[in-house]
């Protein structure tokens, strides 16, 4: 090659050269003079995000400040299909952390290789220590997020009551759905810039989250305790399909404890039934037997149709339209005393009263009890009870809802009314919520349903039935008590009552001198024995011992 064909290639090469850096920089200066703010803006966006803060829901705490409801670090871990590397490595690294099953596994594999997606959960509410393990891998783009867990650290106490919330802390059942407006706080959120990896490199700004307002309940915890162990234990020495009780504050319509048996651990409810979460004292009824001759009683007294010095003749049994009623247990014609016939549960009785009563005052006097409409308990899903009207009583229904046939009530409302009598005639609404926050919770509502002077006939005469008729396993030994016995047939499929199964139950009131708690207990088709006075009042004597040890009552009738 020839010097001038050599140096024509050099100029041309050069020129060539000068050409692609003038382009070059004529580029760069339009990328930085015409494309900086949009191309500034994309670059901010790919590596700036708002991460939610999430506020914790209010702590439940039963009266002594105890935690029934609370929360725990966990952190919540995601990812962005779009930016894994590798679907099969990540999803096994993550497996192995988190302990997922093969079949778990599968699923997260399946979800991080759907690149159609820019968001999918690997783990909600992962524990810390496993969430820290995960991202110390520093797996590409694997997101980690704070997240408060609803725990309950007393885990079957009050199960029921308490509820519990979903993954979303969100309240499903129980007082945290009653309250979840005020237990749920505001979320707050941040906005990081991060690096490739995924670390944040900076903070751009903060609105803090505020936490849901705590709730402080009327339930103390140690009674809740004996209550449970006890229905425990009757339940399954009467292999009872279930059993329930009501413990209530009547100077105040606090409800102490309140528990069904079987029961629940709130903290793992994937493979509970939705039968066992139901706070049956409040949503299920049932014919409450004997224990309603409360109403008949308190009625007839209230209207002045009998004195409890009233007697009455009567036979074994007394017929009732189409129906036979009779006492529980064969006995010869006598005479008894309103009083007599409370405290020996007399159905033949109780239907005498009724009808010196009258059906249309026994109607008003069960709707002035509250029977038939809800207590107004601060819970979910309450019950009415099954009420008939009075225009549709019909043949043997005035003889057979006066001794508690043909008629559905709640444990609550029973506890209630029975509460009613313990505070002088006046009805309190039972409430679980002592404050809400800072703030009192508003004052249960109150009324009138008996005069003082009957409501201490009735107690005279609820004590006869513990000293000396069907309740004499519920009397505690230096202290005076009052109640009644039920033992009520169920209804059965064909319409009729079964000839086998029963709900045998007991309201007692205790000191009856000066009440400090009304305790209702009902057991669910015992086997054996049926009664409520061998099967209910022996539980409510134990609950009420230690109750009242507990609380440091003393004794109103030393030996």
């Amino acid at each position: 090659m020839s010097q001038r064909a050599a140096n024509r290639r050099i100029r041309l090469l050069g020129a060539a050269l000068a050409l692609a850096l003038a382009v070059a920089l004529a580029r760069a200066g339009w990328i930085q003079v015409v494309r900086a703010s949009s191309l500034a803006q994309l670059a901010d966006a790919q590596q700036t995000r708002t991460i939610p803060v999430l506020a914790p829901r209010g702590v439940i705490f039963d009266r002594d400040n105890v935690e029934l409801a609370a929360n725990e670090d966990s952190i919540t871990i995601s990812a962005d299909p779009k930016l894994v590397k590798s679907a099969a490595t990540e999803s096994r690294r993550a497996a192995m952390v988190l302990g997922l099953d093969q079949q778990g596994e599968a699923a997260l594999l399946s979800a991080l290789s759907d690149r159609s997606k820019g968001f999918v959960y690997v783990a909600r509410q992962a524990p810390v220590v496993k969430a820290e393990q995960l991202k110390g891998m520093k797996l590409a783009g694997f997101e980690y997020t704070p997240e408060p867990k609803r725990i309950y650290p007393q885990g079957k106490l009050a199960a029921q009551t308490i509820g519990f919330a979903g993954v979303d802390n969100k309240g499903l059942t129980g007082l945290e759905l009653e309250y979840d407006h005020s237990l749920t706080g505001h979320d707050g959120k941040q906005t990081v810039v991060k690096d490739p990896a995924g670390s944040v490199i900076d903070v751009r700004g903060t609105t803090y989250e505020k936490p849901g307002a705590d709730l402080t309940l009327t339930i103390d915890n140690a009674i809740q305790l004996y209550v449970q162990e006890v229905l425990a234990a009757t339940r399954k020495a009467s292999q009872a399909l279930s059993a329930s009780a009501v413990v209530l504050d009547p100077r105040s319509g606090e409800v102490l404890a309140m528990a069904t048996v079987p029961s629940y651990n709130a903290n793992n409810t994937s493979n509970t039934s939705d039968q066992l979460h139901r706070d049956r004292a409040i949503t299920d009824a049932y014919e409450p037997g004997s224990t309603f001759k409360l109403v008949t009683v308190a009625g007839a007294l209230s209207d002045g149709v009998v004195s409890p010095q009233t007697s009455f003749t009567l036979p074994y049994s007394i017929r009732v339209a189409d129906k036979n009623i009779h006492d529980s247990h064969p006995r010869p014609t006598e005479r008894l005393s309103v009083s007599q016939i409370l405290t020996q549960s007399s159905n033949v009785g109780a239907v005498r009263i009724s009808q010196r009563l009258g059906s249309q005052r026994l109607a008003r006097w069960i709707k002035r009890f509250g029977f038939g409409e809800t207590t107004g308990i601060d819970f979910p899903s309450e019950s009415r009870g099954i009420v008939k009207p009075l225009d549709e009583w019909y043949g043997s229904d005035a003889g057979t809802i006066p001794i508690g046939q043909g008629i559905a009530v709640t444990p609550i409302q029973l506890a209630a009314a029975y509460a009613a009598i313990a505070n002088k005639g006046v009805w309190l609404q039972p409430h679980f919520v002592e404050r809400i926050g800072s703030k009192q919770a508003p004052a249960p509502k109150r009324r009138r349903v008996v005069t003082s002077a009957v409501a201490e006939q009735l107690m005279t005469m609820f004590g006869s039935v513990v000293d000396k008729g069907t309740g004499t396993e519920a009397e505690i030994p230096n202290y005076s008590v009052a109640g009644k016995t039920g033992t009520a047939q169920k209804a059965d499929s064909s319409g009729g009552y079964s000839t086998s199964k029963y709900v045998a139950s007991f309201v007692g009131i205790v000191p009856a001198s000066d009440p400090r708690l009304v305790i209702l207990i009902t057991v669910d088709e015992p086997k054996g024995a049926i009664w409520g006075g061998s099967v209910a009042a022996p539980a409510f004597k134990e609950i009420a011992l230690d109750c009242l040890r507990y609380l440091e009552v003393p004794p109103d009738r030393p030996s």
